[in-house]
């Protein structure tokens, strides 16, 4: 269903600075509100307040961070870790003078809140009259709400607050730290947008960082959970993909991998805007395929884009080089792509941002992604992993890229393998490998069980990597059994022809 249009049609947008954010945010802030950043410490809200107030001052308006609990010095020294220079950008500091530490000058007929909520907001609203800035922040609400003793005093505060800027055309944003008690839930209330941001602990690895916006009062937004990163220069927010939002524009053609009975196995080869499974247990040439596909694309002069989370490049570009196929030329050409990827380090955001430059900076024809394993170590809950590949290869298909996924099933031999995730419904092309014994040996067969654009074959055939090529052999048709690893011979000889290697040359 639709989202519907901003109430507010004149409302001027205002950007935040935060790379990703206004897109987010439909374009930015609608300026003269008051909104609330939530978040734990260490998330990112005042790095993210900082970067709004440098905005403003960029496009030449008055900016004021009022902090309530840092230090100037300390807020100069966030700045400095990023390489920021504040330049103009006022600041009023609230922290408490050194001689009211003194036990003399605690207050002892009065409470502290009667006395120093009153000064303290007096004191910041001189302020912002004499400089009259249309950027505000203040830095933290946790200060206000402990001076303002009850739930009841401190709401009304924040109201007043809200109604004193809504007259001086002054946007304002509001830092908290994150609660589960009612008052958060009535300042989410007040305050006209909201954005939380959370930091989640992973057993090993960076933290993954996300935040969701979750209100914007009379204006559309894209809601969910989107990634985060900070970095030293700021923060990046990393848009959650919507598949819907990126139309469709491509000639359909079949992509072929050079190598005749693989293409003939599959129908006549990869066809573009397709996803293609390739699953099976470790070592079984899952990752060989798909690389031939993409070093195919690349003697074509087509990119590709190879994404590689259980090898090293150093490993890939090795083990392809002793079947024959050389990467080296074509990825100082630029026509191949190859990016390691550490799950322990990526987010899944941040990949399917690298998978989104491939496409539209290095326009890839063929992306391999291997393997679905290593992406899966990097989501924090597998639940969601379905969810996301199914939006991200609708995205691909989309715009006519070819894309191979390789994942590794547990156990070598048998029809009873089994996969640490289901994602088989999702490729329109899955393609089957599997180890089988024979004659005290481990071979390796390979077959087709779907193609949803056009006809393949159903037979089972031998792969075959040796003597520095990869090839794939004839119909394994003189046997059965062999998806259960232990063929039994059903031809007319029951020995292999003297100096044949394949199977279907009994």
């Amino acid at each position: 269903m639709p989202q519907a249009e901003s109430i507010y049609p004149d409302r001027e947008r205002i950007s935040l600075g935060v790379p990703g954010l206004d897109d987010i945010l439909n374009g930015g802030l609608p300026s003269g509100h008051l909104y609330l950043i939530e978040g734990d410490p260490g998330t990112g809200k005042t790095t993210i307040a900082l970067q709004f107030l440098l905005e403003g001052q960029r496009i030449g308006e008055k900016g004021l961070h009022v902090t309530l609990s840092e230090s100037n010095a300390e807020l100069l020294a966030v700045a400095e870790s990023h390489g920021w220079s504040l330049g103009d950008l006022s600041i009023y500091e609230m922290t408490p003078e050194e001689s009211s530490l003194n036990p003399e000058e605690q207050y002892t007929v009065f409470h502290p809140s009667e006395v120093e909520l009153a000064d303290t907001l007096t004191a910041v609203l001189k302020h912002v009259e004499a400089i009259n800035p249309k950027r505000i922040v203040f830095d933290s609400l946790a200060e206000l709400r402990m001076l303002s003793r009850d739930p009841l005093r401190y709401r009304r505060q924040v109201l007043a607050l809200k109604r004193y800027f809504s007259g001086r055309d002054c946007t304002v944003l509001l830092l908290d730290d994150s609660g589960t008690d009612g008052r958060d839930m009535q300042l989410r209330s007040i305050a006209h947008g909201v954005i939380i941001l959370q930091s989640l602990d992973r057993d090993y690895g960076v933290k993954r960082r996300r935040l969701e916006v979750r209100k914007l009062r009379g204006s559309r937004y894209r809601e969910g959970f989107h990634d985060f990163n900070m970095y030293t220069g700021g923060i990046a927010v990393i848009p959650r993909l919507v598949a819907s939002e990126h139309k469709p524009g491509f000639q359909p053609h079949v992509i072929s991998s050079g190598l005749a009975e693989l293409d003939q196995l599959i129908g006549g080869g990869i066809d573009a805007g397709t996803s293609t499974l390739i699953m099976g247990p470790a070592g079984c040439g899952k990752s060989s395929v798909a690389i031939r596909y993409a070093l195919a694309a690349a003697r074509r002069g087509d990119a590709a884009t190879i994404f590689a989370f259980d090898e090293s490049i150093a490993s890939i570009k090795h083990r392809a080089a002793g079947l024959g196929m050389d990467l080296e030329p074509y990825i100082q050409s630029g026509h191949i792509h190859l990016q390691q990827i550490d799950p322990a380090e990526l987010s899944p955001g941040e990949f399917v941002a690298a998978v989104q430059n491939a496409v539209e900076k290095l326009d890839a024809a063929v992306l391999v992604i291997d393997s679905i394993n290593g992406l899966l170590a990097s989501m924090p809950d597998d639940r969601f992993l379905a969810l996301q590949l199914h939006e991200l290869l609708t995205y691909l298909s989309q715009q006519g890229v070819a894309t191979i996924l390789t994942i590794a099933q547990h156990g070598l031999l048998g029809s009873n393998m089994d996969s640490p995730i289901d994602v088989s419904y999702l490729a329109d092309a899955v393609v089957l490998c599997r180890y089988f014994e024979y004659k005290g040996e481990l071979r390796k067969a390979i077959s087709v069980m779907k193609k949803r654009s056009g006809t393949h074959e159903r037979s089972i055939r031998e792969l075959i990597m040796e003597n520095n090529e990869m090839r794939v052999g004839g119909t394994l048709s003189e046997f059965e059994g062999v998806l259960t690893g232990i063929p039994r011979f059903t031809g007319v000889h029951s020995d292999l022809v003297k100096g044949e290697d394949d199977l279907s040359a009994s």
